[in-house]
């Protein structure tokens, strides 16, 4: 359960971020590499994410020393 919570977290931040970014390029380029940019980046967030939040979830295990 924490792993989706996390991944809708970063998911959110990440829509966002590539949003701004897309208005950035739509407003310089034009309304198609806008939508293509977004498309990219938000499946690259996706991606991405998903493999951030598997690491952030991911169970500790303890070192053992050597005695």
């Amino acid at each position: 359960m924490l792993l989706i919570v996390y991944y809708v977290i970063f998911m959110i931040a990440g829509d966002f971020a590539a949003y701004f970014i897309v208005l950035t390029v739509e407003y310089e380029c034009g309304s198609y590499a806008g939508l293509i940019g977004f498309l990219v980046l938000y499946f690259f967030v996706l991606w991405v994410f998903w493999l951030v939040a598997v690491r952030v979830t991911r169970p500790r295990i303890p070192t053992q020393s050597a005695s």
